[in-house]
């Protein structure tokens, strides 16, 4: 049988260089105090060759120190994050710190009990794209003292932020789309729950009415609900879920749809496509983010591209600055959107 092996502990090492732990722990924490080169030397050879392992959690607890930061997104399934946390992680490792992922899963209880957990385990500075109204909770944290970078979503927190125009982008899709001839344009989204989508949203309404496009509304679908899955990306199956709406319910189909992200439009593609309608030959689609996989599908789809590394770049080098720095005033930096034309979408201005 097996015997699991205990850890190596100070007492040990203590016991093996016959030396008091005080001594011990004062080698191993480079502390100033005066210890002999022998008795260092002898503390440091039997930790060696115990296979002494620090707990840094320990040492954490003690010095209130840490080089751990935390990232609380809303999904790891929506390809637009784990681009922005790989822009998070190197920069952080560039720095020297480690990185804590979280995965709210669109849930706002989820999310305090992350907040919570980590203020706990002494994080001192989280960068987060909080899908909660009510911030009353981040902001006594912040008043406690973690550094907070908010990213993605609008939010009345006085921190540091990285955002988006998401009302340029949605007012950019549908001009795009205007100008290839479309008029009848469908709008698909998740719920309307988060900043982002309602400003994506406004922007499309705007660009209609401006252009004097009627009766647009008819051919808006937003989910009532959203709820997340561990064996479907929730965007994608909305995606079909609404264009199987669409189908059941519309008597002249539009001919372009524009999608709140990549991962619906994927969705809406597959779902037209097992209808026997092809884009974008029979129906125009376009989406929102511009994923790395936007580029790959059949057809390549036409996007607004957020640059999901930019700003998880940004956003770690926000956060260290203001930990390693406390007393630097709060900056809030903008990203502007660029239309990113593919296969997807075609021009029917000149069609007979």
């Amino acid at each position: 049988m097996s015997m699991i092996k205990k850890n190596v502990t100070i007492y040990d090492i203590a016991k093996a260089a016959n030396a008091s732990t005080a001594t011990v722990s004062r080698v191993l924490s480079n502390s100033d105090y005066p210890v002999s080169d022998d008795l260092k030397k002898r503390v440091l050879e039997a930790a060696k060759k115990l296979n002494y392992t620090p707990n840094l959690l320990g040492r954490q607890l003690k010095t209130n120190e840490t080089n751990d930061i935390a990232v609380i997104i809303p999904s790891i399934t929506n390809h637009f994050y784990p681009l922005l946390i790989l822009g998070v992680e190197n920069v952080a490792r560039e720095k020297g710190y480690n990185v804590l992922l979280c995965n709210s899963l669109r849930d706002p209880k989820n999310e305090k009990k992350y907040l919570s957990s980590l203020f706990q385990k002494q994080i001192k500075g989280i960068i987060i794209s909080s899908i909660t109204e009510n911030q009353k909770f981040l902001k006594e944290l912040q008043q406690r003292g973690l550094k907070v970078v908010a990213f993605d979503q609008a939010t009345p927190l006085n921190c540091c932020k990285v955002g988006f125009d998401f009302y340029a982008g949605g007012y950019m899709a549908a001009e795009h789309l205007l100008k290839l001839g479309h008029k009848k344009i469908a709008f698909f989204s998740a719920p309307l729950t988060r900043p982002s989508r309602k400003q994506v949203y406004e922007g499309f309404v705007q660009c209609m009415k401006d252009n004097n496009v009627k009766e647009f509304e008819k051919n808006v679908f937003i989910s009532e609900k959203e709820e997340e899955s561990h064996d479907q990306v929730y965007e994608f199956k909305n995606g079909k879920q609404l264009t199987k709406k669409m189908l059941d319910t519309t008597n002249e189909l539009p001919t372009a749809i524009f999608c709140i992200n990549d991962m619906t439009a994927f969705g809406v593609i597959q779902e037209l496509s097992k209808n026997k309608i092809y884009v974008p030959h029979d129906i125009s689609v376009m989406g929102f983010d511009n994923i790395p996989m936007a580029e790959i599908t059949t057809p390549p789809l036409t996007t607004v591209d957020q640059p999901a590394y930019e700003m998880g770049v940004l956003s770690a080098e926000m956060l260290i600055r203001n930990l390693e720095n406390p007393d630097t005033a709060d900056r809030e930096i903008i990203l502007k959107p660029k239309l990113v034309i593919r296969s997807s979408t075609r021009d029917i201005s000149k069609k007979s």
